[in-house]
C-alpha cells in the first residue's frame, strides 16, 4: 500500500524543539502528550478539524469555516518556532486539541522582534471539559516565554464562555475590555502566586483522579493467565476473585470432577459465559490468553485470546504476560480505550541499560494511548471499599478495611506491610507496591489519599525519590490533615535500588537533606516496619498529644523506670512514675488513670502492667515460670482491662493519648483493641510512639501558626540587579566558560573579592581581610585595619584548622605582629604558601557555622551549627529549605543540640540571635533570587552579645539550572 504522504510523519529537522514535548495529565486522570506541530501533520490536522463541531469551528474563525483549505493546512503546519508556534495534544496518534501563537507588534501586525503574541485554541468537542485546553496555555505561555514573549492578547466571543474561562481561571495579570462584539483579552506570561497556585490545584485534581480511575475500574482484564494454578497471571485472577460464593460464578456446564488434567489446553464451554462478578461491586472480570481457543474459561471467567475481543469496555489491564510480548499486549490495550495498566511483568530497568529503554518504551507507548502505568515489576494494587474491592495484586487476600494508606517500592516489603497490618488487626483503606515506578509514583498516590476521606494515615516505604521537590510539597500539605509515617531504605549507603526511575540530580540525596525535607515536610521518619506501625498505630487511634508532658502510672515500679528513662532519652518531659504495685486491682488502675488524665500538666499517659503477683502467670513450678502453653498461666488481666478501656475513653473525650506498655500480657492487647487502645510488649516502643506523635502535633501547631504570623521579612541593603550582574559577569569570564566543560559541572569558586562584593548587595558584612605575603604587608595591612588585629592561613589546606597553630590572634601593635608572622612563616612553610592574611580582631563570641548548597534535586537548602566539634564531628547541623521564614530561622539556631551556647549557658552572657536570625534570613534571599549561586559558606561567623562578625565566606555560582518545579505541568519522562 502507499503512504499518504500527509501521513507520513516527517523527520523533525535540526531546528524542532524537541524539549517542548510533554506527556501530561488531563483532569479526568487520564494521559495524552503535548507536542510541537510539522508539516508532517498535515493529516492528522485535517482529521481533527473534521471532528470540530460547527459551532466551535465558529468560535474559533468567527464565522462558519466548514473546512481547511491547502493554504490553511499549510499555514497551520508550516511554523518557525520563533515568531509562529503551533502546539498539538495528541492522544492514540490522533489530535485532539490544538493552539498557536503569533508573534506581534504594538500595532498588531506580524513582527519578528515583538514581545507580544496572539493565541487562539480548538479542542474537539469530545474531549471538551477534560482540561486540555488550561494544559495548552500553561506550554504554549512558557514556550512564549523562552522565545522572548512577555504578553498574550487574545479575541474571543462572548457566548465562547468556556474558553473565556480558560484564560480568566489561569491566574495571570489580565486586562479585559469588550469592543464590536468582541472580548478582547491581554495577559502577562510572568508567573504569579496565583498562576502557579491555580496550576499546583489542577495537577492536584488530575494526579488524584488518575488514582482513583485506577483503584475503582469498572471492568478488569488479566492478560496472561494460564491454565497452571502457580503462574502470576492465573494467581492474580484468583485474587481479584477473592471471596466470591460459588453460587456468584457462572454455570460452566461441567461438575468439578470434570475438571481437564494440568497439561491440557483451557477447557471449552458449551456457551461463552458471562464475566464474574464480584459481591457488591458492579465489576466485570475478564481473562486473556492469546492461545485459548474459543469459547473457554478458567475460574469461572471467560478466557479471550485478546482483550480486543471483550465486548464492552476495560478500564483496567493486569498484564502478566512475557516482557518480550507486553509491546503488542499494550498496544492492543490502547486501541481497546483501557484507562491504566498494571504490569507485574519483570525484565525491565532493574536487568541494565536495556532493559531501562525497554522500560522507557513501555511508559511512552501507554501515555500515548492515553495509559497510566503501574509498575513494572510491580507486586500490585488494592482497594478495600466494600462498594468497590479490589485485590489486582499478589497478595492472596484483601486486607481488612481501615484508615491506613500504604504505598511501597518493593514487593517483598509490601508483603511484609499487608501481613503486619494483618497480624496486629489494623485495616487498609488502599495499597500500591509499584515496583519499578516508571509512571505512577507515592507522589500521586498522596495526592489521591489528600482527598479520601477513608484513609486517616499514610504508611511509606520509599527507597528512592523521583521528585523530591514536588513530594515535599505535596507531603507538606497533606500533613497539615493527615499524618505521613515513612521508612526510607538506604539510608547510609545511599544507593539506589536496581530499576527505579530518578532524575541523576536525585540519586545522591544526602541523608540529612533527606531529613530536613521530611522535616519541614511534617513527615515522620522511623527506622524500621515496626515502627511504622507502632506510631502509625497511635496516630490513627489516639488523639495528637497537646504537649511533651507525660504521666507514667502503673503496677511495675521497674516497668515505670524503664520508662521514664525512655521518655527522658526521646526528648519528653515525663513525670515520677505512680507505682501502684503488684498487688493492684483493676480498681486501682482506673482511680490512677483517671487522677492523671485530669491533671492540666500532663498531656499523655504511658499506662504500665505486668501480671499482678500471685496469678497463675507468676506461679513457679518446678523451679520454673510457667509458659505460655500451660492451662494455668493467666495472660492477660479482664480487670486492668475494663479499667484501661475506660480511662481510653476518658482520654480521649481529653484529647490526650493513652498507651500501654506490657510485659507478659499477650491477650490485653486484644481486649484493648475495641477502644483503640495501642499496646506495645516494650516500653521503649510506646515511647518512641509517643514522642513521633508529639513531634507530628508539634509541628501541625507550628504550622498553624505560621499561616498566621510566620512571615519572610523586608530586609534593608537589597541590590538584587547590581547582585545579579555581578554574577552575570563572573559567569562570563573565560575562567567560567572553561569550567562548564570540566567533570562535574560547571561551578566556579568566586576569588574573595568578588564574594564579598556580592554577599554586601544583600547586606552582609564579611569582615575585612588584607593580604600579608611578608612582614613588611602585614604591617601595612594592620595600619589601614586598625589594631587589635589577627594573622591568620587561607590556605585551602588550613582554613579553619586553629590546631594546626595557623592563627595568632589580640595582635595590639607592630611588634607583636612582625613576631607573629615570622613564627607562621617558619611553622607553615612561607607566607606566600599558608597565603597569611591581616584581620581586624573580631569581638569575642561564640563561633558558628552558615551554609546554603543548591541541591538539584530538592532546591536550596539553608544550614547552621556551631563551628568545630560540633558541626564537623558531631554532624550538629540543621537544614531548611529555602526560602526560609523568620519563624524557620528561629527554629533553625535553636534545633542543634548545642544551641544552649547562644543562650547563656553555665552563665555566661546570650549573644545576640536577633541578628544571627537577620544573617540566616539575608542568606536564604540571596540564594532564593539568584539560583544561579550554587552554594554560599560563611565560616566562622562570631556571634557576640551585641552584633556579630563574619571571618571567612566562600561563595561558588554555576549557570541557571532548570526548574522543573516552576515549569508546566508535565509527566516525569525518566
Amino acid at each position: 500500500m502507499r503512504k499518504d504522504p500527509a501521513r507520513d510523519p516527517q523527520q523533525p529537522g535540526p531546528d524542532y524543539p524537541q524539549h517542548w514535548e510533554a506527556d501530561i495529565l488531563l483532569r479526568d486522570g487520564g494521559t495524552a502528550r503535548i507536542r510541537p506541530i510539522t508539516p508532517g501533520d498535515a493529516g492528522r490536522l485535517v482529521d481533527f478539524y473534521e471532528q470540530v463541531s460547527d459551532q466551535s469551528k465558529y468560535f474559533r474563525f468567527f464565522a462558519p469555516y466548514p473546512r481547511l483549505s491547502d493554504r490553511d493546512v499549510r499555514r497551520f503546519t508550516h511554523h518557525d518556532f520563533v515568531n509562529r508556534v503551533g502546539l498539538a495534544v495528541v492522544i492514540r496518534d490522533h489530535f485532539i486539541a490544538t493552539v498557536r501563537y503569533d508573534r506581534i507588534d504594538a500595532e498588531g501586525r506580524p513582527s519578528e522582534d515583538g514581545t507580544d503574541a496572539e493565541v487562539a485554541f480548538l479542542v474537539q468537542d469530545a474531549h471538551q471539559g477534560r482540561g486540555v485546553a488550561s494544559a495548552l496555555l500553561e506550554h504554549i505561555a512558557a514556550v512564549a516565554q523562552e522565545r522572548g514573549i512577555r504578553r498574550f492578547q487574545a479575541e474571543v466571543l462572548p457566548e465562547n464562555r468556556k474558553m473565556v474561562k480558560v484564560f480568566t481561571d489561569a491566574g495571570y495579570t489580565q486586562h479585559r475590555s469588550f469592543a464590536d462584539g468582541v472580548v478582547h483579552l491581554e495577559f502577562d506570561l510572568e508567573p504569579t502566586a496565583a498562576s502557579l497556585a491555580v496550576m499546583r490545584a489542577r495537577e492536584h485534581r488530575a494526579e488524584a483522579r488518575s488514582v482513583q480511575r485506577l483503584l475503582t475500574p469498572r471492568s478488569v482484564a488479566v492478560l496472561g493467565v494460564s491454565r497452571n494454578p502457580q503462574t502470576v497471571g492465573r494467581a492474580i485472577l484468583r485474587d481479584l476473585l477473592g471471596g466470591i460464593p460459588e453460587s456468584a460464578l457462572p454455570d460452566s456446564g461441567q461438575p468439578e470432577a470434570a475438571q481437564p488434567p494440568e497439561d491440557a489446553e483451557p477447557r471449552e464451554a458449551a456457551e461463552p459465559p458471562e464475566a464474574a462478578q464480584p459481591p457488591g461491586a458492579d465489576r466485570q472480570v475478564y481473562a486473556v490468553n492469546r492461545n485459548a481457543p474459543p469459547g473457554t474459561e478458567l475460574d469461572g471467567v471467560p478466557v479471550h485470546r485478546s482483550i480486543l475481543e471483550i465486548p464492552g469496555p476495560v478500564d483496567l489491564a493486569v498484564i502478566a504476560v512475557p516482557a518480550a510480548a507486553v509491546p503488542a499486549a499494550v498496544a492492543e490495550c490502547g486501541a481497546h480505550g483501557v484507562q491504566g495498566l498494571v504490569v507485574v511483568t519483570a525484565g525491565y530497568a532493574e536487568t541494565g541499560p536495556e532493559g531501562r529503554d525497554r522500560q522507557r518504551a513501555l511508559v511512552r507507548q501507554a501515555r500515548a494511548a492515553g495509559m497510566r502505568v503501574l509498575g513494572p515489576n510491580a507486586f500490585g494494587l488494592i482497594n478495600t471499599d466494600p462498594d468497590q474491592p479490589l485485590n489486582a495484586s499478589l497478595a492472596p487476600v484483601l486486607p481488612d478495611r481501615g484508615g491506613f494508606g500504604i504505598f511501597c517500592q518493593s514487593g517483598a516489603i509490601g508483603v511484609a506491610l499487608l501481613e503486619a497490618a494483618h497480624r496486629r488487626g489494623l485495616g487498609v483503606s488502599s495499597f500500591a507496591s509499584v515496583g519499578n515506578r516508571s509512571d505512577v509514583s507515592g507522589n500521586d498516590f498522596l495526592q489521591y489519599w489528600a482527598e479520601d476521606p477513608a484513609t486517616e494515615v499514610v504508611l511509606l516505604y520509599l527507597e528512592s525519590f523521583g521528585n523530591p521537590r514536588k513530594f515535599t510539597r505535596i507531603a507538606r500539605r497533606l500533613a497539615t490533615a493527615k499524618p505521613i509515617v515513612v521508612v526510607k531504605g538506604a539510608r547510609h549507603t545511599g544507593s539506589l535500588p536496581p530499576g527505579h526511575a530518578v532524575p541523576a540530580t536525585a540519586t545522591g540525596l544526602r541523608d540529612a537533606t533527606v531529613d530536613a525535607l521530611f522535616e519541614q515536610a511534617g513527615v515522620t521518619r522511623v527506622e524500621t516496619i515496626t515502627e511504622l506501625y507502632d506510631t502509625g498505630e497511635l496516630l490513627a487511634l489516639q488523639p495528637l498529644p497537646p504537649g511533651d508532658r507525660v504521666a507514667v502510672v502503673g503496677n511495675s515500679d521497674s516497668l515505670g523506670l524503664l520508662t521514664h528513662d525512655a521518655c527522658l532519652s526521646a526528648g519528653l518531659r515525663p513525670r515520677t512514675p505512680v507505682d501502684l504495685t503488684t498487688a493492684a486491682t483493676g480498681e486501682n488502675f482506673r482511680i490512677a488513670l483517671d487522677v492523671a488524665l485530669s491533671d492540666p500538666a500532663v498531656d499523655a499517659v504511658i499506662a504500665v502492667a505486668i501480671p499482678p503477683i500471685g496469678t497463675s502467670a507468676h506461679a513457679f513450678m518446678g523451679g520454673r515460670l510457667t509458659g505460655p502453653d500451660d492451662p494455668e498461666m493467666g495472660s492477660d488481666d479482664p480487670e486492668i482491662a475494663a479499667a484501661l478501656l475506660e480511662a481510653g475513653q476518658r482520654a480521649k473525650e481529653l484529647g490526650k493519648p493513652l498507651v500501654l506498655a506490657h510485659l507478659a500480657l499477650t491477650d490485653l492487647p486484644a481486649r484493648l483493641r475495641p477502644g483503640g487502645i495501642p499496646a506495645y510488649p516494650a516500653p521503649e516502643r510506646a515511647v518512641r510512639a509517643l514522642a513521633h506523635a508529639v513531634h507530628y502535633a508539634d509541628w501541625r501547631r507550628r504550622m498553624a501558626e505560621a499561616e498566621e504570623t510566620a512571615r519572610v521579612p523586608e530586609l534593608d541593603r537589597i541590590d538584587e540587579a547590581g547582585a545579579r550582574a555581578l554574577v552575570e559577569a563572573a559567569l562570563g569570564t573565560r575562567t567560567a566558560i572553561a569550567a562548564r566543560t570540566q567533570p562535574g559541572g560547571a561551578r566556579i569558586t568566586l576569588p574573595d573579592a568578588d564574594a564579598a562584593a556580592l554577599l554586601a548587595h544583600y547586606g552582609v558584612d564579611v569582615h575585612p581581610t588584607l593580604p600579608a605575603p611578608d612582614e613588611e604587608s602585614a604591617v601595612r595591612a594592620a595600619a589601614v585595619l586598625g589594631y587589635p588585629v589577627a594573622v591568620k592561613a587561607t590556605a585551602r589546606h588550613l582554613r579553619h584548622r586553629p590546631d594546626l597553630g595557623s592563627v595568632r590572634l589580640d595582635l595590639t601593635g607592630e611588634p607583636g605582629l612582625r613576631r607573629a608572622h615570622r613564627e607562621l612563616d617558619v611553622l607553615l612553610g612561607g607566607a606566600a604558601q599558608a597565603e597569611l592574611v591581616v584581620q581586624r580582631l573580631a569581638p569575642r563570641g561564640v563561633d558558628t557555622v552558615i551554609g546554603a548548597t543548591v541541591d538539584p534535586a530538592v532546591g536550596a537548602i539553608l544550614s547552621f551549627g556551631l563551628a568545630g566539634a560540633p558541626a564537623e564531628l558531631l554532624g550538629d547541623v540543621a537544614h531548611r529549605l529555602v526560602p526560609a521564614t523568620d519563624q524557620d530561622v528561629a527554629g533553625l539556631i535553636r534545633e542543634v543540640r548545642a544551641a544552649p551556647l547562644l543562650f547563656g549557658w553555665r552563665g555566661a552572657e546570650a549573644v545576640d540571635t536577633d541578628a544571627l536570625e537577620e544573617l540566616l534570613l539575608r542568606v536564604s534571599r540571596l540564594v532564593d533570587d539568584l539560583p544561579e549561586v550554587a552554594s554560599v559558606d560563611l565560616e566562622p561567623v562570631v556571634v557576640a552579645p551585641h552584633g556579630l562578625a563574619i571571618l571567612g565566606a566562600r561563595v561558588r555560582i554555576a549557570p541557571l539550572p532548570v526548574r522543573s518545579d516552576l515549569g508546566p505541568r508535565a509527566m516525569s519522562t525518566l
